[in-house]
């Protein structure tokens, strides 16, 4: 079985700064693309970030220049470093991951969802 756990959301005041993680645990053969979503009240589930197994990024518009994803292999950890946070990204924050498991095919995994709220 798999595991995607998120970690890190919180309440931070407009301007401020917080860091996501994710890790995904289980019998993990191989790791591809992993991501962050957001849901919003009342709104539909958009993407915020994707990093390729090989380090290619992928940003929201809504994001570029104050948010950074990042992932640890060797961890199977991916990170989001969100900074000069806005009421609008209030939201429920999804990690996202492309894995294989040991004898297994390819498959989607979301976590549970961890809250951030921006607000003063």
């Amino acid at each position: 079985q798999v595991q995607v756990a998120e970690s890190g959301g919180g309440l931070v005041q407009p301007g401020g700064s917080l860091r996501l993680s994710c890790t995904a645990s289980g019998s993990i053969f191989s790791i591809y693309p992993m991501g962050w979503y957001r849901q919003a009240p009342g709104k539909q589930r958009e993407l915020v970030a994707t990093i390729s197994a090989g380090g290619r990024t992928n940003y929201a518009d809504s994001v570029k220049g104050r948010f950074t994803i990042s992932r640890d292999g060797d961890k199977n950890t991916v990170y989001l470093q969100m900074n000069s946070l806005k009421p609008e990204d209030t939201a429920v924050y999804y990690c996202n991951v492309d894995l294989k498991l040991v004898k297994a095919p390819p498959n989607n995994y979301w976590g549970q969802g961890t809250q951030v709220t921006v607000s003063p």
